[in-house]
């Protein structure tokens, strides 16, 4: 199994490694508690779930408060499956932190990136539009999305206006700058997914070295 937590995106800084600027992104990733432990003789399959910060009760649901009151943890704010290759090896009620994570090494973040709201085609695919002079009657517009007698409808995929923004998205093989153990934070260049406040999920890179 990669090895994974659940985050927070803090927002960004800068480190100085000795030759130049770097930006960072800070993430307070865990103490993540495991909530249930999945095998393939109970569940078919390998799993764990895994729970980041904690709410109050009066905010969960029963099946919330009981489902983590059952395996002896605080009602977690969020919660994530992570599948396994093999049977886990670790027990509900067990911590997952950062210390299993190395400066140097390279990880995946996982997160929603930041909703734009409803956006045309200019801004959403970088569309160059229309001329900008006046009486053109087309400025910011998508132009033509069909053709003539053949096909007869517009075809599947065309770019058009629409919703932008607030999807999964994944950034792979970001490099451990520096990691703090006691704050449970982890600095990785580059940046991520999301706005600063956005729960992330980050993992042992698959594809790095």
């Amino acid at each position: 199994m990669n090895y994974t937590l659940l985050g927070k995106k803090l927002g960004m800084t800068q480190l100085y490694d000795g030759t130049t600027q770097v930006s960072v992104t800070v993430i307070q990733a865990g103490p993540c508690p495991v909530l249930q432990v999945k095998t393939t003789d109970s569940d078919g399959y390998n799993a764990i779930q895994i729970g980041y910060e904690t709410k109050k009760e009066k905010r969960a649901s029963k099946a919330e408060r009981n489902h983590a009151k059952k395996h002896g943890v605080a009602t977690p704010r969020a919660i994530r499956e992570v599948r396994c290759d093999d049977a886990p090896e670790y027990n509900p009620g067990d911590v997952l932190d950062v210390t299993k994570f190395e400066e140097g090494q390279k990880i995946d973040v996982i997160g929603n990136t930041k909703g734009r709201g409803f956006q045309g085609v200019m801004r959403r695919f970088n569309v160059k539009g229309g001329p900008a002079s006046h009486g053109s009657m087309f400025h910011r517009r998508i132009g033509s999305i069909g053709l003539c007698q053949w096909p007869g409808h517009v075809f599947k995929n065309q770019k058009m206006p629409g919703h932008m923004g607030a999807k999964q998205r994944t950034v792979q093989n970001l490099k451990i700058m520096k990691i703090d153990a006691e704050k449970n934070l982890i600095l990785v260049k580059g940046g991520i997914p999301g706005a600063n406040g956005d729960t992330v999920l980050v993992r042992s890179a698959i594809k790095g070295k």
